[in-house]
C-alpha cells in the first residue's frame, strides 16, 4: 500500500500539473505517513540531500553559465566557426551544432544553451532559407549535448546519488560522448541541408577573417581547457573549480570583452540564485521520496523486476532501460531523473558490476536524447517558441537526428572504453 501511494500520488500530482519538486515532497510525505515512520523524518531527509559538498558547484557553475552567455559568447564562437566553414549548404546547421557544444563546456545546461545558441543562430538560418522548424530542430538537437560536456549539472547530480563515480571522472568521461554526439547530429543536418538545398544563399556578410575571429574566440574557447585542466593537474577540485569558472567569466566578460556591466552583474546573480534555489529545492525534496522508496522496501523489488523482465540478459536489460529512459527524458528534465530513478536504477548495473561512470554517462546520454523528443521535449519548446514553428512541424526532420543519436548510443553499449578511456588516460578512474 505505501509503494503504492507513493508512486500513486507522485503521478497523481504530476498529471494535475503540480511542479515536480512539490510533487516528489508530497508524495514522499504521504507514504511516510501511511507507513508510520515518522513525520520528523521529512525535514531531516530534505537537509541531508542538500547538504552535500558536490552540489556547492551547482550554483557557481549555473553562475558561471549565465555570466557567458550574457558575455556574447556565442557571437564570437559563431563568427570564428563561421570564418572556418564559411557560407556553404548546410554551414549554419553545422555551426549551430559546433557553437553549442562549446557553450556546453561552460553553461552545462541544455534548454540554457539552446536559448544562448538559438538567440543569435535562429534568425541567421531562417534569413538563409533554412525552414523555422529544421532550424529549430537543429538547435535544440545540438542544445541537448550540453549535459554532457563538462561542467554538467546533472553529472554533479549524478555523483551526489553514486559516491562511487566520481565528478571528475564523469566530467573527463563525458568528453568523448559528448563530441560522438555532435558528430551524429553534424551527418544528417549536413545531409539534409545539402538535399534541400538549405542555405548557402547569396548574403552582403563577408566571412570573417580566421586569425581576428580567433583571437576574439580565444578566452571563450579556453574555459573549458582551464576548468578540466586545473582539475586533472589537482590545481582545485571539482567544487573549486565552479568558483573558478565564475571568477574566469567575471574577468573576461567585465574586463577583456567588456561587455558585463554592474547592472548585469546584479540581474545575473538574482537569475542564478533562482534557478539554483529551483535545482537544490528538487533535490532536497527528491531526498524525502528516495528515502521513502529505500525504507519502505520497494527498490530491491523494483530492481529485481528489472532484471527479469530481461530474462537475465545483460544486452535486453540495457535495451529496456535505455527504451524507457528515452520515454521518460520526453516528460521530466535530467536531474529530476536522476532523482527518481538512480535508486533505482544503479542497484541493476551493480548486480550486472556494470562501471558505474559509464552507466551514468550513458543514462545523461539518453537523456539529452528525450530532451530534444516530441511531444514533451524542453528544448524543441525552446526553440519553436523562438522560431514560431509548430512541434509537429519538426517530427520530420527530428526523426532524422534521432536515429543518427540512436546510432551513437549504440556505439557507447558495445564499446564502453569510449567513455572510459580518457579517465583512465588521466587517472580518474
Amino acid at each position: 500500500m505505501s509503494a503504492f501511494i507513493l508512486f500513486g500520488a507522485f503521478l497523481f500530482l504530476l498529471f494535475c500539473s503540480v511542479p515536480i519538486a512539490a510533487s516528489l515532497g508530497l508524495a514522499g510525505i504521504f507514504a511516510i505517513a501511511e507507513a508510520k515512520l515518522g513525520i520528523m523524518a521529512v525535514p531531516t531527509n530534505v537537509y541531508t540531500g542538500i547538504a552535500k559538498y558536490p552540489l556547492l558547484a551547482v550554483p557557481m557553475f549555473v553562475l558561471a553559465g549565465a555570466i557567458f552567455d550574457r558575455s556574447g559568447v556565442a557571437e564570437r564562437l559563431l563568427r570564428f566557426a563561421r570564418s572556418i566553414i564559411g557560407h556553404g549548404r548546410g554551414s549554419l546547421a553545422v555551426i549551430t551544432i559546433f557553437v553549442a557544444m562549446i557553450i556546453g563546456g561552460i553553461s552545462g545546461s541544455g534548454p540554457a544553451c539552446t536559448a544562448a545558441v538559438g538567440g543569435v543562430m535562429l534568425a541567421a538560418m531562417m534569413r538563409e532559407g533554412y525552414p523555422p522548424a529544421f532550424a529549430a530542430s537543429v538547435t535544440a538537437a545540438a542544445g541537448s549535448t550540453d549535459i554532457l560536456i563538462p561542467p554538467s549539472v546533472a553529472f554533479i547530480i549524478y555523483s551526489v546519488l553514486v559516491p562511487s563515480a566520481t565528478v571528475p571522472a564523469l566530467f573527463v568521461g563525458g568528453v568523448v560522448p559528448g563530441v560522438l554526439a555532435c558528430v551524429m547530429l553534424v551527418i544528417p543536418a549536413l545531409f539534409l541541408s545539402i538535399r534541400h538545398d538549405f542555405g548557402g544563399r547569396e548574403t552582403d556578410e563577408a566571412r570573417p577573417e580566421v586569425w581576428k575571429s580567433l583571437k576574439e574566440a580565444f578566452w571563450a574557447l579556453m574555459a573549458p581547457i582551464v576548468i578540466l585542466g586545473g582539475m586533472r593537474t589537482g590545481w582545485f577540485t571539482p567544487t573549486e573549480a565552479a568558483v573558478v569558472a565564475v571568477v574566469y567569466g567575471l574577468v573576461i566578460g567585465a574586463f577583456v570583452y567588456r561587455t558585463l556591466t554592474l547592472r548585469d552583474i546584479h540581474e545575473l546573480l538574482i537569475e542564478s540564485a533562482e534557478t539554483s534555489a529551483v535545482i537544490l529545492i528538487v533535490v532536497g525534496l527528491a531526498g524525502v521520496f528516495a528515502w521513502a522508496a529505500s525504507t519502505i522496501g520497494i527498490v530491491d523489488p523494483i530492481s529485481k523486476w528489472l532484471v527479469n523482465l530481461g530474462g537475465g540478459s545483460e544486452t535486453a536489460v540495457i535495451v529496456i532501460l535505455m527504451v524507457f529512459l528515452t520515454i521518460v527524458g520526453m516528460f521530466l528534465d535530467g536531474i529530476s531523473i536522476f532523482l527518481i530513478f538512480c535508486p533505482i536504477l544503479v542497484p541493476v548495473a551493480q548486480g550486472f558490476h556494470w562501471d558505474l561512470v559509464w552507466f551514468g554517462v550513458l543514462m545523461t546520454y539518453v537523456i539529452a536524447i528525450g530532451q530534444f523528443t516530441p511531444p514533451m521535449a524542453v528544448n524543441l519548446m525552446v526553440s519553436c517558441k523562438l522560431t514560431g514553428a509548430r512541434m509537429e512541424d519538426t517530427v520530420p526532420w527530428v526523426v532524422w537526428l534521432l536515429l543518427f543519436m540512436f546510432a551513437g548510443l549504440l556505439l557507447l553499449i558495445v564499446f564502453p572504453q569510449t567513455v572510459l578511456w580518457l579517465p583512465n588516460v588521466l587517472g580518474f578512474s
